[in-house]
């Protein structure tokens, strides 16, 4: 079984080829270039690299958000293109999750965070089961970061909270005021998504893999624009 897997969601764009025991290839940058120019050469080089046929491939895992609103839709709509051209399921992976992977076999919380501006975070907690998946502890959510952090003490009780993600530099302060100790700040090289992870937690769900058409983003909230049209729509100033 061999998985073309994607991440485009944020800054990161990383492309994976995976098998089952096995990372045949995969590309990771971090810097502020065109994902929708640069990710089908990334996909070409990987799968020319490994020598595999797109005929070799049993799927696609592709990050479905929380995001950036553009990321997340490249990503996405190149998954639904390529799985629908080739006719092989597609399996949506949480952003969040991705990240959190970093972290397996660590004993306490994994909490993942992406900002999402006025003082929220893309965020959730996960517990390692093992070395190979991750337990939902709390949901996925946009949340201010001033009321997660409680909650987030409720829950650990006495144990340590490890965060990660690379916009966790920018609540770092905010993290340690309230949590003190009890925070704990992963490397630089933890805070990035891999798409082989991606691709392992699709193969996971391969089965259950969804038809192309079905696929769509999960943003956690409505874009701005979007969410101004509904309140103007429920208002009755928008006219069908």
């Amino acid at each position: 079984m061999r998985v073309l897997a994607i991440d485009t969601s944020n800054l990161v764009l990383s492309v994976a080829v995976v098998e089952e025991e096995r990372v045949l290839a995969e590309t990771t940058t971090n810097q502020q270039k065109n994902h929708s120019v640069r990710m089908m050469d990334a996909i070409s080089e990987l799968l020319d690299a490994t020598n595999t046929s797109p005929e070799e491939l049993s799927g696609i895992g592709v990050a479905i958000g929380p995001g950036s609103y553009t990321g997340v839709r490249i990503g996405v709509a190149s998954a639904k293109s390529i799985a629908w051209s080739l006719n092989l399921p597609v399996v949506g992976v949480s952003s969040l999750q991705a990240v959190a992977m970093n972290a397996l076999g660590f004993a306490d919380l994994i909490v993942p965070l992406f900002d999402a501006r006025r003082g929220q975070v893309y965020t959730g907690c996960y517990a390692s089961r093992g070395l190979d998946s991750l337990d939902m502890l709390e949901k996925e959510r946009i949340i201010l970061l001033q009321e997660w952090l409680p909650l987030l003490r409720d829950r650990a009780g006495g144990r340590s909270i490890l965060f990660l993600g690379e916009d966790v530099r920018m609540h770092r302060q905010t993290i340690e005021q309230v949590l003190g100790e009890q925070a704990l700040f992963a490397s630089p090289a933890f805070n990035h998504p891999r798409a082989a992870h991606i691709g392992y937690l699709a193969m996971q769900r391969l089965q259950e893999g969804t038809d192309a058409h079905a696929l769509v983003p999960e943003y956690l909230q409505l874009a701005e624009a979007e969410a101004k049209w509904l309140a103007q729509k429920q208002e009755g100033s928008v006219k069908e």
